[in-house]
């Protein structure tokens, strides 16, 4: 049953950070959390620009080289009004997790991803080892839309039976 997935990946949703404003003073902002045909949500955090979700959200990873997808939306009656998106590369949290590393001392921060190009980084993210698991905070600047940022924490965790990465 497995056998097709490498791992799960836990996004935690943080928070907002100076989103959009969609409606008159404010929004309504919810986040919608996509890799391959898996489509997570949110709860709707009414009439703010920087919502605190601190929601959890589980992946099954079938191929590391696939991009999480972030989308936020402005809940509407109607029609919900885009708010920006972002793309997350997990490989750099899958590296260290293929590191195999064991007794180190917790918030060794083992790799850093600095913003480029290529990513949504807002800021530089750190990859690192608490209470034995591999986690990743980070700061995505979010695309199509004049301001916001995104907070998140991902964490790795490994499915016994499933296959090796």
């Amino acid at each position: 049953m497995l056998d097709h997935l490498v791992g799960l990946v836990k996004v935690r949703v943080v928070k907002g950070v100076n989103l959009a404003i969609r409606d008159l003073r404010s929004s309504d902002p919810y986040v919608v959390v996509r890799i391959g045909k898996q489509k997570l949500r949110t709860r709707v955090i009414k009439k703010s620009t920087n919502p605190e979700w601190n929601e959890e959200l589980t992946l099954s990873i079938e191929n590391p080289a696939d991009l999480v997808r972030l989308e936020v939306f402005d809940k509407d009656t109607f029609v919900d009004d885009p708010m920006g998106n972002a793309e997350l590369d997990i490989r750099p949290l899958v590296d260290v997790v293929k590191m195999k590393l064991q007794d180190v001392p917790d918030k060794t921060v083992v790799k850093k991803v600095v913003p480029n190009r290529q990513n949504c980084l807002a800021e530089e993210s750190s990859i690192y080892i608490f209470e034995g698991k591999v986690k990743q905070d980070l700061v995505v600047r979010l695309k199509n839309v004049e301001c916001g940022e995104i907070e998140l924490q991902l964490q790795w965790v490994d499915l016994p039976g499933s296959k090796a990465i």
